[in-house]
């Protein structure tokens, strides 16, 4: 336990940057207009992709005896599949929105 307290406070400044990026963050996603959640969700299923590769590649050089990194990097590679098949079926749902039904003109 003292461990972590004494990790916080000499990392204090980089958990106060954290804390205002999530506030700045939550800010400006809820600003979004619906007609840009197609092309940002896109921007995000390609971030994700790149955070899997990543996590692929960390967990590949990871030693097998460090299981709080294999599990973190396990943890990584699945949370940013599940965020772009999430992303792709979202975005697919709202493209076949403005596609025309058959039958109506």
């Amino acid at each position: 336990m003292d461990a972590i307290i004494n990790y916080i406070s000499v990392n204090q400044q980089e958990f106060y940057i954290f804390i205002l990026a999530v506030f700045v963050g939550i800010e400006v996603i809820s600003k979004v207009p619906t007609v840009l959640h197609t092309p940002l969700m896109s921007g995000s299923n390609a971030l994700s992709g790149v955070v899997i590769v990543g996590s692929i590649i960390v967990l590949g050089k990871t030693d097998p005896a460090n299981y709080l990194a294999l599990t973190l990097g396990f943890l990584a590679v699945l949370l940013a599949t599940l965020n772009v098949v999430g992303g792709f079926a979202v975005t697919n749902r709202m493209l076949e929105m403005f596609k025309k039904k058959p039958g109506k003109k």
